[in-house]
């Protein structure tokens, strides 16, 4: 059932930095700090997984809450990635099911990614709090948004001397 590991990835050259959109309703933010969450959980109904092997091991996540103050405030360390090949509804179920301890989801996000033809669990290593930081936000963004340097989706703030 599963396609991919991040040990595949390991030889791509480079690292990317991410922009990953937590749940705050679900209060992810906080249970990845405290240790009782370990893992992300992103899919796709389509005909496509939702990441396609661009998240690798050893790349950077940068943490902001939905609904929140859209501040990026916390980063952490991509420890694996595991990425499904097209699923069946059991299938899917099975999948979030075998991964319900380190996901630690809310109902509403077990009921959101369950049934998904393709899913990604990322799980993380080494989350720390940073310099919180705003972001150029664009109309359309993504709740992942892929970068090879996150400087360059940094808002640029003005002071007047």
């Amino acid at each position: 059932m599963y396609l991919w590991n991040s040990l595949q990835y390991e030889g791509i050259e480079g690292k990317a930095e991410h922009l990953v959109y937590l749940d705050k309703k679900g209060t992810e933010l906080e249970k990845l700090i405290i240790g009782t969450k370990q893992s992300i959980i992103r899919g796709a109904a389509g005909r496509k997984s939702p990441l396609g092997g661009r998240v690798k091991s050893g790349d950077v996540l940068y943490f902001v809450e939905t609904g929140g103050s859209l501040l990026v405030t916390h980063k952490a360390v991509v420890k694996t990635v595991l990425e499904t090949n097209k699923m069946t509804e059991d299938e899917s179920k099975e999948f979030v099911d075998a991964h319900a301890s380190q996901l630690n989801l809310a109902k509403h996000q077990y009921e959101r990614w369950v049934g998904k033809k393709f899913l990604c669990v990322i799980t993380i290593d080494h989350i720390e709090i940073i310099e919180p930081f705003e972001y150029n936000r664009e109309k359309n963004m993504d709740d992942w948004i892929i970068t090879d340097d996150i400087n360059k989706i940094k808002k640029v703030v003005f002071v007047n001397i």
